[in-house]
């Protein structure tokens, strides 16, 4: 009797995965020689190289709540586990706005060869490459392989105004706009040639992420893609966080607590631009001394998250339609794997059944919070991030098993010192001066960390 509830407990706790009814065919490196390639469906490549997906994942029972979970990526103290430090490079895009690019391991720690896989990493909110969720992916994966790591690169791309990036113009981000990463991939593919890309997108990241592979179907630069604790429909998670008193209180007023401060941190920027959307949007978030998530957003992000068009839109909520990602699913067509957990109190919706795409692979776990996934440790109080398991199965598959296409992406050039692609003159970059040493456990104070 008590292995038949030990089975049932740990089919409780097993990851729920959905594939598309027709699973996408792939090419991958043989099993007897890197030089045979194998054609498999993406069900098979999952089952046979992320086995931590099809193991139980057994929250810690003292953090057995996705408030607790949650609450813990808030509050822990992840100082000192999982260090990683970078070379920051600031790009300038046409439109005057920065962003900033943070690559691991710098360059005076070692030397890495030009194929090697990059990592392009998509933050949370308000993060950046401090956060304790991207390093811990980064650091056991750019950690060397002789010291039990992946051996690869790894590149936050940091969004406008974002982790002490200077804001330069009257642009913001948000989770519709997609050009900011669009010319960041760029320059990563024009820097190192050579290298699979594969994109990692956390919670905000996330749905940047999949709306970019959505956007660019078949000429993605990026080879596969992660997304994790993605909000996918922006309505109902707007909804979701209005319709409860705590979820209001705690969370939607504390993420925006963070946007408001990363908006007053930019007030003088901003107000070199005293004609923009931006600056007097700013202006009336100074004003008021608290604010729910779509209160900002119906100030601040409904007019000056993206370019026009499609901004500004009316309302917050015609902002959210617009860049909700699950219905943008269907367009992906690179090996695509998403998370989420089902007790997230922020990112509560999974498309699952929204669209029949055979590249998409859509995973959900009964708990682990909004980028959360902490089980027990070895050790007695001892907490670990299981979602690490899967994602860096992930990323060792797609970046060493893919048999990849020569040419991904349209052709590039440089037109007054901008990257661009050829036949696409709206967007493009260029490296510009600032940057340095960047330690990723140097985050910015004042700022709830973890969302």
């Amino acid at each position: 009797m008590g292995a038949f509830f030990s089975l049932l407990s740990a089919a409780y706790y097993m990851p729920k995965l959905y594939f598309g009814s027709v699973p996408a065919t792939i090419a991958v490196k043989g099993a007897a020689s890197s030089r045979t390639v194998e054609h498999i469906t993406l069900r098979d490549f999952v089952q046979l190289r992320c086995p931590s997906l099809f193991k139980e994942f057994r929250p810690a029972w003292w953090l057995r709540s996705g408030h607790l979970q949650t609450g813990y990526c808030v509050i822990g103290d992840f100082a000192k586990v999982d260090r990683v430090e970078y070379d920051r490079k600031l790009l300038r895009t046409l439109d005057g706005g920065t962003i900033g690019i943070d690559l691991t391991p710098p360059a005076q720690e070692r030397t890495l060869k030009d194929d090697t896989p990059i990592i392009v990493v998509l933050h949370g909110l308000t993060g950046g490459s401090h956060e304790s969720y991207v390093r811990s992916i980064l650091a056991p994966a750019c950690t060397p392989v002789e010291q039990g790591g992946l051996g690869y690169r790894g590149i936050v791309v940091n969004f406008r105004g974002c982790a002490g990036v200077p804001l330069t113009s009257p642009q913001l981000y948000s989770a519709l706009y997609t050009d900011d990463i669009r010319v960041a991939v760029m320059y990563i593919a024009n820097l190192y040639p050579r290298a699979p890309l594969i994109g990692i997108g956390f919670s905000l990241g996330a749905n940047v992420l999949t709306r970019y592979l959505a956007e660019e179907g078949e000429k993605s630069r990026l080879v596969a893609g992660c997304a994790l604790a993605c909000p996918w429909d922006l309505v109902a998670s707007s909804d979701h966080l209005k319709s409860h008193l705590f979820h209001r209180h705690v969370y939607s007023i504390g993420m925006a607590q963070n946007l408001r401060k990363v908006v007053e941190r930019h007030m003088q920027a901003l107000s070199k631009f005293p004609d923009s959307p931006a600056w007097k949007a700013a202006q009336a978030v100074t004003t008021k001394k608290s604010m729910s998530l779509d209160e900002f957003d119906d100030t601040v992000t409904r007019l000056c998250g993206g370019s026009y068009p499609p901004f500004p839109f009316p309302t917050a909520y015609d902002y959210y339609r617009a860049a909700s990602s699950h219905r943008v699913l269907g367009g992906i067509r690179v090996p695509y794997l998403a998370l989420n957990s089902a007790d997230d109190p922020i990112a509560s919706n999974m498309p699952i059944g929204v669209a029949d795409n055979g590249w998409v692979v859509l995973g959900l776990t009964k708990g682990g919070g909004h980028l959360g996934w902490f089980e027990a440790g070895k050790h007695l109080g001892e907490l670990e991030r299981w979602i690490r398991k899967p994602v860096l199965e992930w990323i060792r598959a797609t970046g060493e098993d893919l048999v990849l296409k020569e040419e991904r992406g349209q052709p590039m050039h440089e037109v007054d010192g901008f990257l661009k692609e050829v036949g696409r003159d709206d967007i493009g970059c260029k490296e510009v001066e600032g940057g340095g040493h960047v330690v990723g456990v140097e985050g910015e104070g004042g700022l709830l960390a973890g969302l």
